[in-house]
């Protein structure tokens, strides 16, 4: 059982703090790196990987230093985001490169190609390969050694829908095979499809952590917001307001609509239609209007 432990460590760039004071643990099974882009994950995941030192705290695999101790590379494959790749190489020669930097022979790079289902483009160029071939090479170079733990940071950019799900069958497999397996994402619905236990990051700093449902579940019950156009939006707005499900009720004269807050979606959503139509009030515009993954964070920091 290999466990990375992240104990109150703080990354800076100059002036700029990419990583606050940051404690958290990864052990076997498939986590869930989830925050907004430009959260702090691939700082995270680049100081798991050993590619940068921590300015405070520690980052441990095991209980051992990861920074400058070679020794680790043997225990992690990273897959990184960046596309910085050699371009000159076919996919093959990349993968047994890594090997041999391993002190392994081709067989073990045959063996990663195949894992990831590459074999019938390793002879091409990485040069002609598309986003989401790339991501694959890149896979099956950090797999080469067989790691007992695999980083993996926004993976799923550029595949297609049958690469997507055929990397998050391997995933899953893995991280049943007691693996330690990270993925970063700034998209919910990848992170629910494929990891029970999340960690969330939001602006550098530790957010929540735990079961994924359980966290969720908090963003569903979060405060809504409403933009809502309707055809006669007074008469919508006194009928609403009686309900507990609505918080507030501002008519926003310049958009010419409601701007609703609401406490309880789940109702929320059943209440407005029907509301509508026992009033005769056709609906024009229904749009949340706080969606975004920033949004749901910055409420789960507050929470």
């Amino acid at each position: 059982m290999t466990i990375i432990d992240i104990d109150h460590t703080s990354r800076w760039f100059g002036n700029v703090v990419a990583v606050n004071d940051v404690t958290m643990r990864i052990g076997p099974g498939v986590t869930g790196l989830l925050g907004p882009n430009g959260a702090g994950k691939s700082t995270l995941i680049n100081m798991m990987g050993g590619f940068l030192a921590p300015s405070t705290g520690t980052v441990t695999i095991d209980g051992t230093q990861i920074w400058r101790n070679e020794q680790v590379y043997k225990q992690i494959g990273v897959v990184p985001e960046r596309e910085a790749m050699y371009d000159f190489l076919t996919g093959r020669e990349f993968v047994v490169a890594n090997a041999e930097l391993h002190g392994l022979d081709d067989a073990a790079a045959q063996r990663a190609l195949a894992t990831v289902e590459m074999e019938y483009a390793q002879d091409r160029k990485i040069s002609t390969y598309s986003k989401g071939m790339r991501q694959r090479v890149k896979m099956a170079s950090a797999l080469v050694h067989d790691p007992a733990v695999l980083l993996l940071d926004e993976p799923f950019n550029g595949m297609d829908p049958r690469q997507r799900m055929q990397l998050m069958d391997l995933l899953r497999r893995m991280g049943d095979a007691g693996r330690t397996v990270l993925f970063s994402s700034h998209i919910l619905e990848e992170v629910e499809q494929l990891a029970s236990h999340i960690e969330v990051v939001v602006a550098g700093r530790h957010a929540a952590s735990g079961d994924f449902r359980k966290i969720r579940r908090l963003m569903t019950d979060r405060p809504h917001r409403y933009l809502v156009r309707s055809s006669d939006d007074r008469v919508l707005a006194a009928a609403l307001i009686a309900d507990p499900s609505t918080a507030g009720i501002e008519v926003d004269l310049k958009e010419g609509a409601l701007r609703i807050q609401t406490v309880d979606f789940g109702r929320f959503t059943e209440l407005l239609p029907r509301v509508a139509r026992a009033h005769g009030i056709r609906l024009l515009t229904v749009s949340p209007s706080d969606e975004s993954l920033e949004s749901v964070f910055s409420y789960l920091v507050s929470a």
